[in-house]
């Protein structure tokens, strides 16, 4: 069913008030895309939808919807509906929730909250937004070693309901330090009465709280996990971070990466979000980057002008500057996103090894994409202008050399970034152009000069 149908028969069950029919039409269409049908409804219809459906589904819907109507349904939520959405919402969500309020709204929230979950809450709401912290969740199950298989699972039976997940269990000390894990599947197979010791795995993988939370989405992919246990640096069982979490992590690590490279984003500073970002952030990240450019264009129009003589003899150059020094940015801007998708799926590591092994690979394309360029642009130039041999043969040379020079620039400046411990997508598609720019009008009036300078003088 598409949003547009699904939005629509929400509006009519909302106008006739029809209770049944919208507790039916909820339990039938995935929590995705009734928050995706329910973003067009006004707040007030929105408001009124999730009053009507049960409350566990509620939160579930409400936690995909845009920050912006969270925060108008919390400020409208009276306090009784707004308790039964905190006790419903996971620990990690109602952090999420917490962090993207205005800070009006935050006491609200809070005040709305039990002990338990204001602290555990406001605990992991304090850790930055980019470390592993930020999105574990405390609910994780959890066994201790000296039990057997029949009482950990009456003891799981007494407490899943309050747990995010119960497919992978940890098992810890009287210290609450990892010690093992078991899967469901193994305590359910398991005769009753073997002690957890016994079939536990003990080869443990983990992550610290204050590691980067990219790494736990590369871990989660890399072993194959449904979770991955957060320890603090007392090897402390502090929570888990579940796979859909490491799937919301990578889209949003790719929809950064493709701002920076589209120059949306200032280095180091804050990624854009048409929603939730500010018009002051909106402005000065994309700033950030038109200033750059524009110096190096100040530069390049500068390098061009400085050809006054040279051109005004030799008018037809002036035809070319433009596609061949597209050329090279357009060539290294092919070569950087290889490589830097060949970064993302780890398929080549920041060393020399395999520095070496993609500029091999690279080389042969690039000369090859040279010749290729620089046989087009002379035959399409010698046809389409009439011009001599001398002429064909800089704007054939040029369009080879700045295509093979663009083409291994690309590759170069994603490992030059990671050396300096920077995303690679920050050197941006438009930042290579512009380099390229640069060096393209360098390439070409040096040709030119090198076939028409002789001329210049005597004349």
């Amino acid at each position: 069913m598409q949003y547009q149908d699904i939005h629509q028969q929400l509006y009519v069950l909302l106008q006739n008030k029809d209770r049944m029919g919208i507790q039916s039409l909820s339990l039938n269409i995935h929590e995705v895309d009734l928050a995706q049908a329910i973003n067009r409804l006004t707040d007030k219809h929105i408001h009124t939808f999730l009053n009507l459906v049960p409350a566990l589904r509620a939160a579930r819907i409400f936690r995909h919807l845009p920050s912006d109507i969270q925060a108008s349904l919390v400020r409208s939520m009276a306090k009784p509906q707004l308790e039964e959405l905190c006790t419903r919402l996971s620990p990690d969500d109602r952090a999420d929730l917490y962090n993207r309020l205005p800070s009006a709204l935050r006491q609200t929230l809070l005040d709305a909250m039990t002990d338990e979950e204001r602290e555990d809450t406001q605990r992991l709401a304090s850790y930055p937004e980019n470390l592993v912290g930020s999105i574990m969740s405390s609910d994780c199950a959890s066994l201790t070693a000296d039990i057997t298989v029949g009482e950990g699972l009456q003891r799981l039976r007494s407490t899943a309901a309050d747990r995010e997940s119960i497919y992978t269990l940890y098992v810890v000390d009287e210290m609450r330090r990892l010690i093992g894990v078991v899967s469901l599947r193994e305590l359910f197979l398991a005769d009753s009465k073997t002690p957890i010791s016994a079939i536990m795995q003990r080869e443990l993988v983990s992550i610290q709280a204050d590691a980067p939370k990219g790494e736990a989405a590369e871990m989660i992919a890399r072993y194959n996990l449904l979770a991955l246990p957060v320890l603090n640096q007392d090897q402390q069982l502090l929570g888990m971070v579940t796979v859909d979490d490491a799937m919301d992590v990578a889209e949003e690590e790719d929809a950064n990466r493709i701002a920076r490279f589209g120059g949306t984003a200032a280095l180091g500073g804050p990624e854009l979000d048409l929603r939730a970002s500010s018009t002051f952030n909106m402005f000065s990240a994309r700033f950030f980057w038109l200033a750059v450019l524009t110096v190096f264009g100040i530069l390049t129009s500068n390098l061009v002008a400085a050809q006054e003589e040279l051109i005004s003899e030799v008018l037809i150059l002036a035809a070319f500057i433009a596609p061949i020094i597209d050329m090279g940015g357009n060539s290294g801007s092919q070569s950087a996103t290889l490589v830097i998708r060949a970064m993302g799926m780890g398929q080549i590591k920041l060393n020399m090894r395999d520095f070496f092994f993609v500029l091999r690979r690279d080389l042969p394309v690039a000369v090859a994409l040279g010749l290729g360029v620089a046989l087009l642009e002379g035959v399409m130039a010698f046809w389409s202008k009439s011009i001599g041999w001398d002429i064909v043969l800089i704007v054939s040379l040029s369009a080879m050399t700045v295509t093979i020079v663009g083409s291994l620039l690309g590759l170069v400046l994603p490992f030059a970034a990671r050396k300096m411990g920077t995303d690679p997508a920050t050197l941006s598609s438009p930042m290579l152009t512009s380099i390229m720019d640069l060096l393209g009008v360098l390439i070409y009036f040096g040709f030119a000069y090198a076939f028409l300078g002789g001329s210049l003088v005597a004349a």
